[in-house]
C-alpha cells in the first residue's frame, strides 16, 4: 500500500489537475494522478469533446503523460471527482490501466471525507491483458 506522504502527493496532484478539466457538456471536472515505476508522478484531467467518443477521461490523461515520458509500469493511481461520494474509474479506464498496472493500488477520493481504497485488480476481476496474449 501506498505511503502517507506518497498517497497526500497523488491527492493534491489529482485534484490540482481537476481545475485545468476542459469539461464544458459534463461540467463535471475530473483529476487524476498515476504513480509510475520510477516514483514519479503524472497527473491529467478529463477532456471532452463534442463528439462524445472522443472525450478523454482523466485516468487515461494521467496514464498517457506516463507513457509519454517513458514509464512502463504504474503502481497506483489516484483519483478525484467534485462530488460528496468518491466515484470509482469508468470500465474502459480499468481496462487501459490495466494494461500498465493489473496490481496497481486504486484510491477515489472526493470533497466529502469518503474514499474508496482499492486494487485495479479488485475493481476488474478476470481483466483481458498482455499476460493472455503469450502463448
Amino acid at each position: 500500500m501506498l505511503s502517507d506522504e506518497v498517497l497526500a502527493r497523488l491527492i493534491a496532484a489529482a485534484k490540482s489537475s481537476s481545475e485545468h478539466a476542459y469539461c464544458p457538456y459534463s461540467h463535471f471536472r475530473v483529476g487524476a494522478a498515476v504513480l509510475g515505476g520510477s516514483g514519479r508522478i503524472y497527473a491529467g484531467c478529463n477532456i471532452e469533446n463534442a463528439s462524445y467518443g472522443l472525450t478523454i477521461c482523466a485516468e487515461r490523461s494521467a496514464m498517457a503523460r506516463a507513457i509519454g515520458e517513458g514509464e512502463t509500469e504504474l503502481q497506483a493511481v489516484v483519483i478525484f471527482t467534485p462530488t460528496h461520494q468518491p466515484t470509482a474509474p469508468c470500465g474502459a479506464c480499468r481496462q487501459a490501466l490495466n494494461e500498465f498496472g493489473p496490481a496497481m493500488d486504486c484510491v477515489c477520493v472526493c470533497q466529502g471525507e469518503e474514499q474508496i481504497v482499492t486494487t485495479l485488480a479488485e475493481l476488474l476481476p478476470w481483466a483481458f491483458g498482455p499476460r493472455n496474449l503469450q502463448v
